[in-house]
């Protein structure tokens, strides 16, 4: 029976067919940052912020402000990287948020979408961004063109860095054994949109993988939650939704980032 990631799967796809990533002018304003390097530089808690209007779980979350400003404050609160939702349907996002965040801010641009098609590579980096989400259970289920090392090779040949994304023990296995730059776990479930933080535990209490960033995704509301993570093993945070919806952001992301 569907559930929300073939939901999400089917639209990436009917977007990739009507061209919505194809004909994005070329914007770039350095030869490509690294998100991996700005985590492991990083004295404080390694905040990778995100932007994104809405939430198919909570809906709207903030009222549009102009993406470049909301970087800005993203950046001056500390985060060591920027994750901008691209995806517009479910998400409210735009592929020209990333040429408007990239040339206000000095930080690691991530493009997160639903991404199934060597296209959505090559949008990425034509619009400025620095790494890309890829997901594993996407790959799983057949839904891209290509498999999962193709994909990051893709990217790679563009300079961008791979978030390799999983959520089971068996997606984060296979995806330390690829050559993604970060791997993530995402304590969202995309088949349910439940949220449990003890996904992250319950996988790195098993699992240690050498020489591997991994982001802890999702559910992140406050430093005990940073703290927490961290003690089970996790190297970075992406946080999005408690971000958007606090009222001073700048505060928010500052609060996170000197969590430890």
């Amino acid at each position: 029976m569907p559930d929300y990631i073939d939901h999400l799967a089917a639209e990436a796809v009917k977007r990739v067919e009507e061209g919505y990533y194809n004909n994005i002018p070329k914007f770039r304003l350095s030869a490509g940052l690294s998100l991996r390097e700005a985590v492991l530089r990083c004295a404080r808690a390694p905040i990778i912020s995100e932007i994104k209007f809405v939430s198919p779980s909570k809906g709207v979350l903030r009222e549009y402000t102009p993406p470049g400003i909301i970087a800005r404050d993203l950046e001056e609160g500390g985060a060591v990287g920027i994750s901008v939702i691209t995806e517009p349907k479910n998400f409210g996002g735009k592929l020209q948020f990333i040429g408007e965040i990239r040339s206000r801010v000095s930080v690691p641009i991530l493009m997160k979408d639903i991404v199934l098609s060597p296209v959505q590579i090559e949008a990425a980096y034509r619009s400025g961004a620095d790494a890309i989400l890829l997901i594993q259970a996407l790959f799983d289920r057949g839904y891209c063109e290509g498999n999962v090392q193709s994909m990051i090779e893709k990217a790679h040949s563009f300079g961008l860095e791979v978030l390799l994304e999983s959520h089971s023990e068996d997606e984060f296995l296979r995806a330390v054994k690829t050559r993604a730059d970060l791997v993530g776990i995402n304590n969202r479930d995309l088949k349910t949109l439940m949220v449990n933080l003890e996904v992250t535990k319950h996988i790195l209490a098993k699992h240690h993988p050498k020489g591997k960033v991994v982001v802890s995704e999702s559910g992140i509301n406050t430093p005990e939650d940073i703290r927490f993570l961290r003690e089970c093993g996790a190297h970075a945070f992406l946080v999005g939704t408690s971000i958007m919806e606090s009222e001073n952001i700048r505060d928010k992301v500052m609060q996170l980032v000197e969590s430890f």
